[in-house]
């Protein structure tokens, strides 16, 4: 990694703490370059707007949605073990990642609709890896789901998502543990 990539992963990291504690609306330019250390036309030497390092978190977290659900499922040794593996990964994810989600699932209205289009494209792409791993299950195993297959994802997803409001660090279960739990829960639909 360039010293200019990991000068940009910082400030990132730092956009990520400054706007999930204050919202992306109320937090400045300078509260970043504050944050990570830097002054504020250095910054702009990296980064050219607010709205740019809003864009840069959805990114981070759509490409890494991505890439692992993809590893996952390459790697499952049954359809529905892909499905369990998709639902834990994506609840241990929101729960590692809570910052970034807030800002994710709390700020999506900041972004203007020719900085959207792109990133809900991509959000678009990870819920049809989701489902065309429950259509794999459904076509392997001769089964059908009481609502259409869309909706089970979309209810999974809603489900793994919302654990970043409540999820607590310090609670009994680990985010793998509130993973199982969860996948324990919504899976016996999928096996009808």
């Amino acid at each position: 990694m360039s010293r200019a990539d990991e000068v940009r992963a910082r400030i990132l990291a730092a956009a990520v703490e400054v706007f999930s504690r204050r919202g992306y609306r109320a937090a400045s330019m300078n509260d970043v370059a504050e944050k990570v250390g830097l002054r504020k036309p250095t910054l702009y030497h990296y980064v050219r707007t607010k709205q740019d390092l809003l864009v840069a978190v959805y990114e981070e977290v759509l490409d890494e949605s991505l890439t692992s659900a993809r590893t996952i499922v390459a790697g499952a040794p049954s359809t529905r073990e892909a499905v369990r593996r998709l639902i834990v990964e994506r609840v241990a994810y929101t729960c590692e990642h809570r910052d970034l989600l807030t800002i994710c699932f709390e700020e999506e209205s900041e972004l203007p609709d020719e900085l959207a289009a792109p990133i809900l494209a991509r959000r678009r792409a990870f819920e049809d890896l989701v489902l065309e791993a429950v259509q794999a299950h459904l076509r392997a195993t001769g089964r059908t789901l009481p609502m259409t297959p869309r909706t089970y994802v979309n209810a999974c997803l809603g489900a793994a998502n919302w654990t970043y409001k409540w999820f607590d660090p310090a609670g009994p279960r680990s985010p793998r543990e509130l993973g199982d739990d969860v996948a324990a829960v919504l899976l016996p639909v999928l096996d009808g």
